[in-house]
């Protein structure tokens, strides 16, 4: 039930469930466990929640269909809080203005000049992420702007790969876990070089990665989302044979 207390309407826990096509059992977890929601409280105790509260969660739904675990997520609203509305929605406007273009030679040259700009996390959370998430509406057009967005930023970050490989690091394979985004392996590799790998891509992601395929090589797995029992069973089996493999977990 909606209660209007002056100009402004606050929304019960239901409401909000109901709204944004989430359990009530995930928003209470997301308020106790992880910190993400602070709604206010009725004279009753209830929870009540307003349309900045609403915003939030669809927020934080955002970031974890993007693949950040749900405990990171609490950081990365806080650092938005005080540069997203300025630098990095302004830089994901700027990227979509240039996508209107339809012009690969502009979409380039705008991911190179972001790339000596800003730092590689920053980047694939506050920028590539999102406007990926703009572009994956059912329409034509944006589909459209989407892959080519999207075949620019394989290539770029492919570019980048073999340029760090110019400089001292160890040799790493990067899979992708049951995932679906191979866009985002691709970017996921970019981010792991920055700690000094030099990343090769497994393009195609695998139902199971079969590190006896791959003695003596260090492999990280990418899932997507917080790695399920199964898979975290899997990998504890799999160090204990000898090979060496790690959840790459942004």
């Amino acid at each position: 039930m909606v209660e209007l207390r002056g100009i402004m309407a606050f929304y019960s826990i239901g409401d909000v469930a109901e709204r944004c096509g989430i359990n009530p059992v995930t928003l209470r977890a997301w308020q106790r466990r992880y910190g993400l929601l602070k709604p206010q409280r009725s004279e009753g105790g209830h929870r009540q929640f307003d349309e900045e509260d609403i915003q939030r969660v669809e927020e934080i739904k955002r970031w974890i269909k993007s693949g950040v675990p749900v405990g990171k997520v609490k950081a990365l609203l806080e650092e938005s809080r005080t540069i997203t509305h300025d630098d990095w929605t302004y830089l994901q406007e700027e990227m979509m203005s240039v996508l209107r273009y339809a012009s690969p030679t502009k979409l380039r040259a705008k991911i190179v000049a972001a790339g000596r700009e800003h730092p590689v996390d920053a980047l694939i959370d506050h920028v590539y992420g999102p406007v990926r998430q703009r572009l994956s509406l059912d329409h034509n057009t944006a589909r459209i702007m989407c892959s080519m967005f999207d075949g620019i930023l394989i290539e770029y970050v492919a570019a980048t790969l073999t340029e760090r490989r110019r400089k001292s690091g160890k040799e790493a394979l990067l899979i992708g876990w049951e995932i679906d985004d191979r866009v985002r392996l691709w970017l996921e590799a970019w981010r792991l070089s920055q700690s000094g790998w030099h990343v090769s891509v497994l393009a195609e992601p695998l139902e199971s990665p079969r590190p006896e395929l791959f003695p003596g090589q260090m492999l990280f797995v990418w899932t997507g989302l917080t790695p399920t029992r199964r898979q975290q069973e899997l990998l504890q089996h799999w160090n204990e044979q000898g090979y060496t493999i790690k959840f790459h977990q942004p």
